[in-house]
């Protein structure tokens, strides 16, 4: 695991904890060598992430596009900047170059990535770990719908429990490494079954 794609928010938020919170993120992925890929914007937590990964000797790969350089939001200063045709295509290149996947607070791109993540994990079409930086909870509603999901029956316990969460950057990490993919198999037949039952 030697690059990794952070989903944050292109807005500060309200409170200073999720600033330092991408601080403290960007100077451990610095200081254990490993390579930042994030959305390329010299806005938000975005910023805060890249400037602290780059002020601690990181190496940055920011991947924007197009539309969004036009309208001068990209991070000048990275050492790498990947242009795209399409918001759909720098997701595909973040989730092709990235060995894993962190998310900070975000909004609706921040949802939509975290969603992408868990569905090509779910049906195995790579098997790369997606933490949740839980920071004051800010993720707290999303994995209570996901434990409403399990108990309706439209989520998996297997593929809920996948999902690796913290509040603390280095125990994230610690655990992202640790991960384990959900055999699908089993799964897939157990919906068969449930699909046929009476």
């Amino acid at each position: 695991m030697r690059s990794i794609c952070v989903f944050c928010g292109s807005s500060m938020g309200y409170h200073r904890a999720y600033r330092e919170v991408a601080e403290e993120l960007g100077k451990l992925l610095a200081g254990q060598q490993f390579n930042l890929i994030y959305g390329g914007a010299s806005v938000g937590l975005m910023k805060v992430l890249a400037d602290t990964m780059m002020a601690n000797g990181g190496h940055v790969t920011g991947i924007m596009p197009q539309h969004l350089i036009d309208k001068e939001v990209a991070h000048g200063g990275i050492q790498n900047m990947i242009i795209v045709n399409s918001m759909a295509e720098r997701k595909t290149r973040m989730l092709e170059m990235a060995d894993a996947f962190v998310a900070l607070p975000g909004g609706f791109g921040t949802l939509d990535e975290i969603s992408e993540v868990l569905t090509l994990v779910q049906l195995r079409l790579f098997e790369k770990p997606l933490g949740l930086l839980n920071t004051k909870g800010y993720f707290d509603h999303l994995l209570s719908f996901l434990d409403h999901g399990v108990s309706e029956g439209f989520i998996r316990e297997e593929h809920r429990s996948s999902i690796v969460v913290s509040f603390e950057a280095k125990a994230l990490l610690k655990k992202l490494n640790s991960f384990q993919p959900v055999e699908m198999d089993k799964w897939i037949s157990d919906l068969k079954t449930e699909s046929h039952a009476g």
